[in-house]
This record gives structure tokens, sequence and C-alpha cells, in this order.
């Protein structure tokens, strides 16, 4: 193994006795869970290959040291993003099976996984449900789940607060690290560095790493070619968009789950008009759902009609600054207001519908998104989102409004770029 590893892990060991074959050894806290699970069965092999009368390795208890590891995992994942509520597809299928392979034996089967693909055909889902399913089903793990911007913003947080230690401690004591949108990390040379060096460390540690980007590797131009070859070390799988199969089963599986119902034209004529990706698909639901509701009507492909326009079909995007002028104008205020940091009434609730549009009109990414309103992160883009979606049941006005300019924006003229 690496000198470094073998100094971070190995060395702090002490024999403390052997019985029956029997070496009993002690470790500080913090390093004894870890290497019991990832080197036991390496320092069985040493014992065999030296020739030693001792054939097996034990870890005896001592004092401050923990009797097990408790996994890292976070929290606050979204506990909806399953295996089991993953719709399968042709553009999907091979993505899933080496998620779900990873999921039932890291470092195993696939390291790095690398998933690509534009926004909203679920590669966040797939990650998301690697960490679920390892934390139901091997909760001893340290497993964890960012986004390429979280690191990027601990990192920076941990240099000006001389937290380097413990940054490196948090993202490289880990069994498995899944990190989305590591096409952020382009141009971000500190980062890429520091995220150079924790991947090696994993790698060699034998940990799994899983990445996803809008982008394979090899296309990832801003990014250094070190960290692009390493992206390519292990499986790189496309996430394609959804047929319409794929698209009539995610729908189906919508209305069941939201107590809705509805005949198969309904669910045909709006998998027709949406073709894009799976998060439009959803959006447009949502809204056929709230004008049902809002209006008395039942749902039907008149219905689907007139708020899914036809010119929403295929996976074209709107521009931003057509979204932004047009919401600037609905709402009597500037652009300036739009994307800046005033929390007044009115440019909140403007901002929040013009993220909202951008993020269903367009393929950004929310960090991407967050950066053109003001430099916001992803947490606060996807606040917005799901305010909006939240008042559609309960302000009809809203929900109006948002169809107008939905409806300007799809019959807008083309722009030369």
């Amino acid at each position: 193994m690496p000198p470094s590893t073998f100094q971070l892990w190995l060395e702090p060991l002490t024999v403390v006795g052997a019985r029956a074959g029997v070496i009993y050894l002690s470790a500080p806290e913090g390093v004894r869970a870890w290497t019991e699970r990832r080197y036991s069965g390496l320092l069985r092999e040493a014992l065999r290959a030296a020739g030693s009368e001792l054939t097996d390795v034990s870890f005896a208890g001592v004092e401050g040291a923990t009797e097990s590891f408790e996994g890292e995992t976070d929290s606050d994942l979204n506990a909806n993003y399953t295996f089991d509520r993953f719709v399968i597809g042709e553009g999907n299928r091979v993505a899933h099976a080496a998620a779900l392979a990873v999921a039932e034996a890291p470092s195993e089967a696939y390291n790095p996984l690398f998933l690509h693909g534009p926004p909203g055909l679920g590669k966040t889902h797939l990650l998301v449900a690697i960490a679920n399913y390892l934390a139901a089903c091997a909760p001893g793990l340290g497993v964890r789940y960012t986004t390429a911007e979280t690191f990027t913003g601990e990192f920076v947080a941990a240099l000006r607060t001389q937290g380097a230690d413990e940054f490196k401690r948090r993202y490289r004591d880990l069994d498995v690290l899944l990190v989305d949108d590591v096409q952020f990390l382009e141009g971000k040379r500190h980062t890429e560095d520091e995220f150079f060096h924790t991947f090696n460390a994993l790698y060699e540690g034998g940990s799994q790493v899983v990445l996803s980007a809008d982008r394979i590797p090899s296309e990832l131009s801003s990014l250094e070619s070190r960290l692009r070859d390493r992206f390519e070390w292990g499986l790189t799988v496309a996430v394609e968009p959804p047929n319409l199969a794929t698209r009539l089963a995610v729908l189906r599986r919508l209305v069941r789950e939201a107590g809705v119902d509805t005949d198969g034209d309904v669910l045909s004529e709006l998998a027709g008009r949406i073709d894009a990706n799976i998060r439009q698909l959803h959006g447009a639901l949502t809204r056929v759902i709230a004008h049902a509701s809002l209006t008395a009507r039942p749902l039907s492909s008149e219905l689907v009609e007139a708020v899914v326009p036809k010119a929403s079909r295929g996976s074209g995007t709107s521009p931003v600054e057509e979204i932004q002028d047009r919401v600037s104008r609905s709402f009597g205020i500037s652009r300036a207001e739009l994307v800046g940091s005033t929390r007044a009434a009115t440019p909140l609730r403007a901002r929040q519908v013009a993220i909202y549009l951008t993020r269903e009109l367009t393929d950004l990414s929310l960090p991407q998104i967050g950066r053109l309103y003001g430099g916001r992160d992803h947490s606060t883009v996807l606040n917005s989102i799901r305010r909006i979606e939240a008042r559609f049941g309960e302000d009809e006005q809203l929900a109006a409004r948002v169809d107008e300019l939905r409806a300007a924006i799809h019959t807008a003229p083309t722009g030369s770029s």
C-alpha cells in the first residue's frame, strides 16, 4: 500500500498480546474501526506470507476505543429516492443495474462509477438510492452523498477557518463517496487539486467512488486531465431521455401515489407532449392536477392540451434571459431586482417564479441556475422551486400567471443565439 496509507492506518497499531494463533492489536480511537474493517484481511495475508504460527487478527478493546464504527451518512437524503421507486426504461436500464451492483457490493463491482446525461433524467435519484440502500443494509459503512458545489463550498470554508484536517477526515475516512454534478469543479483549480487527492486516497484505500455529470469525462474540457483520466478508470454509463413507454410508466406511478383517478388517454396525451426529461414530466402533471383542482374540472385530454402547450415537445430550451425579461415585466420589476439580493415580497416571488421556470424550461442544473440568479447556492434554488410548487394548489392567480408566462416563453421567437 502507499506509504501515506500505511502511516495513517497501520503504523499506529500496537500488539498487546497473542493467544491460540490470534494476534491481538489495539489502535487509537478513530483508527481502530476503519483498520479492522478494511485491513484485517491484509494483515492475515501478511501473517501467512511470513510463515507465522499466528493466523488470525483481533482488535482488543482499549480505553477510549469504540467497539463499532458508526457510519457517517447524510440524514437529509431524500427518502423517496430508492431503487424501488426508480422507473426503469431503455435509456436508464444499464445505469440502474450498475448503481444497484455498486450498492450491493461497494468497491467490488465498478469503481469509480460515472453516470452522465442531461439534467432531469435520474442521475441524482440513483446516487441517493445507493446511499439510502447502504444506510438500510450496511449501516456500519461510512457513506457520504454530496454535490461538487457543496464540496467546493466546504473546502473554501475549511481553508478560511484552518479546518483543512477536519475537511480531509470528513471526505477521506469513508467507505463510499457519491458526488453529483462534478462538472461544477471545472475551472476551480484549488478545489480540483483537493478533489484529486481525495479521489486518490479513497481509491487507493479501497473505497467506492460514484460520480455524475452532464457530460462524459472527456468532454469536461476545463477539468484537469489527471482528473478526467481517473473518472474513466471504472465504468462510464449514459443516462438517456425516457422513451414513450418509460414516460407512461412514470406517469402511472405518479398518479397512483397521488391517489388521482384518470384514464390512459390523459396520460398518453401528457406523455406525448413532454419528452425532454422526467422532471419536466412531473412538473407538467403537477400543473394539470392543480388546474383540475382549482377549476373543478375533470382530468381530461382537453385539460392537458390547455395546460401543457404543444411547443413544450422536444428538448429545446428557452434562453434564461427570455425567462428573466418576461417575469420581470410581469411583476413590474427590473432584471436587476429579479436577480439581486432584495427580500421584498414582489421581487422575491418573481425570483422564485423565474427560478421555477428556468428549472422547468431549460436543462440547467441547480448550481448553474443559482449562478444566474445572483450566485445563489443549489439549496436556495431548490427551496424556491418547492415554494412555487406548494403555492399552485392554493393560489389560483399565481398558477394562472405562471401558465401565461410559460405559454409566452414557448411561443416566443427563437433568437439568433
